[in-house]
């Protein structure tokens, strides 16, 4: 390795790691645990990612490139994927029926806002909405999803109404995990991507911070942010 990129990329792995770190040990993960999980995925990252075009990945390359023994990597490449499926299920297919009613026009009022929905009947009806961007899942279990995160509620009239604008679950921790591993994964792929000299350009990252901002303003400026960003979106 480059001795002029080591120090700067392991002091921005340390940072990268602090906050992480601070999550596992919150739920209880040791350092053994941790330790499979990332020699699992420098494995699985080596194998798709690092071959050589024409030629399939292996073991000893593999091997080379993680540091890892051939005994090791062999033993790694034969466990199961760690799987958090059941979360990804829910969230993937929650987030598209919202994306959906705020994006297609099939669902929307005059105003082009997402338009409060029937649950069953003719036309735009919220069981329509699940049935065309959720696949085979039952309507009710969506709807009690939505409900479960406060993303939606009953009007008294029996229709179907959107409160928020994104899937943000509120009370289930495993979801609040998933959208950890999927959040921040986009994040530092964006990066990655911007540290590379790709021929598509880099990709939009911005970030803005202020020091000098009095107590006494904050609950009002956290009010403003959280209004402007989900007006954003």
């Amino acid at each position: 390795m480059n001795e002029g990129i080591l120090k700067p990329l392991s002091a921005a792995v340390l940072r990268l790691f602090r906050p992480l770190v601070r999550v596992l040990l919150r739920n209880g993960v040791s350092y053994r645990t941790f330790a499979d999980f990332a020699k699992w995925v420098y494995v699985d990252v080596a194998t798709k990612e690092f071959g050589i075009e024409g030629r399939k990945q292996s073991i000893s390359r593999v091997s080379v490139i993680t540091g890892l023994s051939r005994k090791e990597v062999k033993r790694v490449r034969e466990l199961p994927r760690p799987d958090d499926s059941a979360s990804v299920e829910r969230y993937n297919r929650a987030a598209r029926v919202i994306a959906a009613w705020r994006r297609e026009s099939t669902f929307q009022d005059a105003e082009g806002n997402p338009a409060p929905l029937p649950l069953e009947g003719p036309g735009a009806t919220f069981s329509e909405l699940v049935k065309r961007f959720s696949g085979d899942v039952p309507v009710r279990a969506i709807l009690d999803e939505l409900i479960r995160v406060g993303a939606v509620e009953r009007l008294e009239d029996g229709r179907v109404s959107l409160i928020v604008r994104a899937y943000i679950p509120e009370t289930s921790e495993a979801d609040k995990l998933h959208i950890l591993g999927t959040d921040v994964g986009f994040l530092i792929s964006t990066i990655d991507h911007n540290l590379q000299d790709d021929p598509i350009g880099p990709l939009f990252q911005r970030k803005v911070a202020y020091d000098n901002l009095p107590d006494e303003v904050l609950p009002e400026f956290r009010g403003l942010s959280a209004k402007r960003a989900q007006a954003l979106l």
